[in-house]
């Protein structure tokens, strides 16, 4: 049997594998091949090619091995064929699952074949592209979480948390011997977590002391969220053509042509069928669309499936609780299109706020400026308080809320020029002066 994993100096391994999935009756042709599309994608940025694919004409999955065992029959001769050491499920399979899937391909057979599902391919993914000591807490305890559940019956065999698509993470561990270590392990990192939470916290709070207005850069992933970043700010992160190519949030300040400045985040991407014991896992970083005063979505234009994956889009931030936030919707890769935009604007916030750009050459990036100096400027305004010394403890609210600040302490009290929202303009309104 050919050997799947190439390694030389110039090369990472490189895995081969068999895609599978069930296509019920009734399901979206076009929408189940988009997500088997998607699947190879996440096999591609993981570091493997796919071989083949297998689909199963079902009703329902099958309790024990998802497809059925004439199918698992089929599957392991297309492994046999391609030499393939991997099968990747597009769905999320049970422990029991993979292990009868796994023992069933492993009879007969020369060496013994890798299940994973969506969920551990994807997590894999993670791991690889973690770069923060939070994004890798975040990551080793979902793989935890979700994958030692699913490695039972695997013997004296090391456990799958090693090397290779769907083991990047934690380190190699014989699981009956190490279960009690991983649980430990498990506590660990939550407590890590939460201590690095509290941090997070901390930097919020003071970007919420600047005044700035905080903008979120959200939207499926390979949408173009890092490459914007990029272009505004100069940050400097990773932008490639790859799913989940950055996982960890990035904040910049930019400063509008009005002199304004505001927040820039860049965030995870979101996909199809995130599972939601990822969403929980990342909460502390995609807790970053749920704190901005606006998102930015961003669509890539030139992708068939765009309004499919705006669809994913919004029900993700809908689930985080950023659904009824001001949106400004960024149509991408505008430069890749022949004959204009194949997209219904009238999906888009009622074809409301909307900006045609490439953010990869600049193009229609002005447009997008303005709609951010409009959201900057919303509801804000310069103001002149004189605060007494007796309630100088007001102040506060200047700083808390206030952009632009410039204060003068007189006999009086304190002379102060701010920008400030309607809200904070109305606490202060008995201090105000010149009106």
């Amino acid at each position: 049997m050919e050997n799947i994993f190439v390694t030389n100096e110039e090369h990472e391994e490189i895995a081969r594998a068999v895609l599978v999935s069930v296509f019920p009756k009734g399901e979206d042709p076009e929408e189940h091949e988009a997500s088997l599309d998607e699947l190879e994608r996440l096999l591609e940025t993981a570091g493997g090619e796919s071989f083949a694919r297998l689909v199963q004409n079902k009703e329902h999955p099958d309790n024990a091995t998802y497809i059925g065992s004439g199918k698992i029959e089929e599957l392991k001769t297309l492994c046999h064929t391609g030499g393939c050491e991997l099968v990747i499920f597009d769905a999320e399979l049970s422990p029991s699952q993979i292990r009868n899937i796994e023992n069933e391909l492993a009879r007969d057979s020369e060496g013994a074949i890798t299940v994973i599902d969506r969920s551990m391919l994807i997590l894999d993914i993670f791991a690889l592209h973690a770069v923060t000591g939070e994004g890798k807490a975040q990551v080793e305890l979902a793989q935890i979480k979700y994958t030692a559940p699913r490695l039972i019956g695997k013997g004296k065999q090391l456990s799958r948390l090693g090397g290779g698509i769907g083991t990047r993470g934690p380190g190699e561990t014989k699981l009956e011997q190490d279960r009690r270590h991983l649980a430990r392990r498990a506590a660990a990192l939550e407590r890590d977590i939460a201590e690095m939470a509290r941090t997070r916290e901390v930097q919020r709070k003071q970007r919420d002391n600047t005044g700035m207005t905080k903008i979120a850069i959200a939207g499926y992933t390979n949408a173009g969220k890092s490459t914007l970043l990029n272009r505004l700010t100069g940050a400097g992160i990773l932008a490639e053509d790859k799913l989940f190519a950055t996982l960890d949030p990035t904040t910049r300040k930019f400063s509008l042509p009005s002199g304004n400045e505001i927040l820039l985040t860049d965030t995870v991407g979101f996909i199809r069928n995130l599972p939601h014991h990822l969403i929980k896992a990342f909460k502390s970083t995609l807790d970053e669309v749920k704190y901005a005063d606006a998102i930015v979505v961003m669509i890539d234009a030139s992708d068939a499936q765009s309004a499919s994956q705006l669809e994913v889009t919004e029900n993700l931030l809908s689930e985080l609780d950023a659904g009824d936030k001001p949106i400004i919707y960024v149509l991408n890769k505008c430069d890749r299109l022949e004959g204009g935009v194949v997209f219904p604007p009238n999906v888009l916030g009622g074809g409301k706020n909307i900006a045609m750009i490439s953010a990869l050459t600049g193009d229609g990036i002005e447009s997008l400026i303005e709609k951010l100096e409009q959201i900057a400027s919303m509801g804000k305004r310069r103001v002149e308080l004189l605060i007494p010394n007796s309630k100088l403890s007001m102040i506060d609210i200047v700083y808390k809320n206030g952009s632009d600040i410039q204060i003068d302490y007189t006999p009086e009290g304190a002379k102060i020029s701010v920008v400030l929202d309607t809200a904070s303009i109305g606490r202060l309104s008995q201090f105000k002066v010149g009106e």
